[in-house]
């Protein structure tokens, strides 16, 4: 094979490389979909979904036209030039090996990343056309300009400054757009009491979040493996330690950010666990081909309490509404990673490029702090102007309603789905939920689930005595309860979804580290008319299936019933409820 041969053959390899990461980065954005959807009410679900479909259809021709070019012209190190839909002549910042289009289009989903970040924190209140407006804002001038001092050759790049896949350039100045949107924008109705106090509005979908985080983490492989554009001269080497690295920060913030919330909350909390994921992500970002995996073990330690606490700090002292925790994921673990880049690059990395670390570290930080002052100022006037002008908050009306039907005339994002709930073995229920063991004392089964005898004198139309019983259910009881009805000859029964509390209003947990206070709980209400099956026997089986002897176990409401006519035959009474022929 001669040497044009191999030069043309590694050209492929990288180019492929970067393609692969590209398609990988662009996936990125059903990770966002999921987790935003997730964290936020059903409400919500489709213009959530609209929102991050939009940011990155306008910031790819948007970037096209002129965002490029501000980022890779050569003009000046403070602006790279416009150079209209992107036709000037850009060899020089090619890397080596990779075909303009592949870089371009690798460079297109990173910007689109970044603008994807702001929809999280400023969910739920927010109109569409003005995210669509302050999207393009983010793509259009506000990313490509600081990427260019990073990864254009600007000044920050000409001083040193490193930030490989993206900590500052995409996800601090992300975070940093959805900090003063989500502060400029206000808290979503009902987020604070009237002393300030946050109160918690959790997600509606958690399993859907999780599918995010995960879809994210493996993403990220190629947000930070595919940075190294190049599979050959020893890039095959480096994107290894990257993803590696990549994985073993993820994994220690999660862990650290579990036992964090354990003790903090008295439980595990399962959402920030998962912001814990993206933090780790994150801030390992800015440094994972120049430190040790030992290094980028304690920077994802570092992240979990960045994330548990930066959250905490936004939603308690701030008292900025950050439905998602974006904020806490990518301003705070953004600018945490940029730094720790500068404590922990290896020392072989630090003489290779000719740096001592106490040089090195003041430059991330006069990085961090160019990008702050630029993204804070033009975010900001972008905002403001939208607000006098245009608006950007939806009307309060539109806000309860949610905004899937006002601004896009969704009825509903999940119209098809039906709450199923799964059987429970008795033996379980016998002992109670895992959250009501050694919480409560158990009380005798009469007390636990009291039963309420309700009569009057009108006379009745049957000759048979015809009782209505009302059971209110938990809902792992239901399978239970329902066999055992079956099991004592009841063959008809009405079973509605419903919420409701009793004497004890709920109890409060912890959602994200603001009180939730639960006073609706979700039970099954079965309806059952009895006559040749005597009551008491419904009523003890009911008991029996129901019984934990905690709070919670349920009622059960017994009435007269004057009498019960068959529509299709006209029967009545004991006639009408005994007919087994299926209608």
């Amino acid at each position: 094979m001669t040497d044009s041969n191999v030069t043309v053959l590694f050209s492929d390899v990288n180019t492929m490389w970067t393609l692969i990461g590209a398609a990988l980065v662009f996936f990125m954005q059903a990770g966002f979909a999921a987790v935003e959807a997730g964290f936020t009410r059903s409400k919500n679900s489709g213009n959530i979904i609209m929102k991050n479909l939009m940011d990155f259809s306008i910031g790819t021709p948007l970037y096209w036209i002129v965002g490029f070019g501000i980022m890779f012209g050569t003009h000046s190190a403070i602006f790279g030039g416009l150079d209209l839909f992107t036709q000037g002549d850009y060899t020089a910042i090619l890397p080596d090996g990779v075909s303009f289009f592949a870089y371009f289009i690798f460079q297109t989903v990173f910007c689109a990343t970044s603008a994807t970040i702001v929809s999280g924190a400023m969910a739920e209140r927010t109109k569409f056309s003005s995210y669509c407006i302050y999207s393009a804002v983010i793509s259009l001038i506000i990313y490509p300009v600081s990427g260019h001092w990073i990864w254009g050759g600007g000044w920050l790049a000409q001083l040193g400054f490193h930030d490989f896949a993206g900590s500052t350039a995409v996800h601090m100045l992300g975070g940093l757009c959805a900090l003063i949107g989500a502060a400029i924008l206000g808290a979503r109705i009902g987020k604070y009491d009237k002393n300030g106090k946050p109160k918690a509005i959790p997600g509606h979908n958690i399993p859907l979040g999780a599918l995010g985080v995960f879809i994210l983490w493996f993403c990220w492989f190629g947000f930070n493996g595919a940075s190294t554009v190049s599979m050959t001269n020893g890039g095959a080497e480096l994107a290894s330690k990257v993803f590696f690295n990549t994985n073993l920060a993820a994994a220690v913030a999660t862990l650290a950010t579990m036992f964090i919330t354990w003790i903090r909350y008295k439980k595990p909390d399962v959402s920030m666990t998962l912001n814990g994921s993206l933090a780790g992500l994150v801030a390992i970002t800015a440094g994972c081909d120049c430190v040790n995996p030992w290094a980028a073990a304690i920077i994802g330690l570092f992240a979990a309490f960045a994330v548990v606490f930066g959250i905490e700090f936004v939603d308690k002292v701030l008292k900025v509404d950050d439905p998602v925790g974006a904020v806490g994921v990518h301003f705070c673990n953004g600018l945490l990673g940029t730094v720790l880049t500068g404590v922990f690059a290896s020392n072989d990395w630090l003489a290779e490029n000719s740096m001592t670390r106490g040089y090195f570290l003041g430059i991330q930080c006069l990085g961090i702090l160019a990008v702050v002052l630029w993204g804070g100022v033009t975010i900001t006037i972008t905002f403001l102007l939208i607000k006098k002008t245009i608006g950007l908050r939806v009307t309060k009306e539109e806000e309860l309603s949610g905004l899937d039907l006002p601004e896009h005339g969704l009825v509903s994002a999940y119209a098809d789905f039906q709450p199923i709930f799964a059987a429970m073995s008795a033996p379980f229920l016998s002992g109670g939920t895992n959250a009501d063991k050694g919480i409560e004392t158990k009380v005798d089964i009469d007390e636990a689930v009291p039963v309420v005898l309700k009569t009057h004198k009108a006379p009745v139309a049957s000759d048979v005595k015809l009782t209505k019983i009302e059971i209110f259910v938990r809902q792992e009881c239901f399978e239970t309860l329902k066999q055992a009805m079956l099991n004592i000859g009841i063959t008809g029964m009405t079973v509605t979804n419903v919420l409701g509390c009793g004497v004890q209003k709920g109890k409060p947990e912890y959602y994200r580290g603001a009180v939730q206070e639960i006073t609706l709980h979700p039970r099954v209400q079965v309806e059952i008319v009895v006559s040749k099956i005597p009551v008491k026997t419904v009523i003890d089986t009911a008991k029996s299936v129901m019984y934990t002897g905690h709070t919670g176990d349920g009622k059960i409401f017994v009435y007269d019933v004057e009498n019960v006519v068959k529509v299709r035959t006209g029967e009545e009474g004991m006639d009408a409820l005994q007919d087994e022929e299926q209608y």
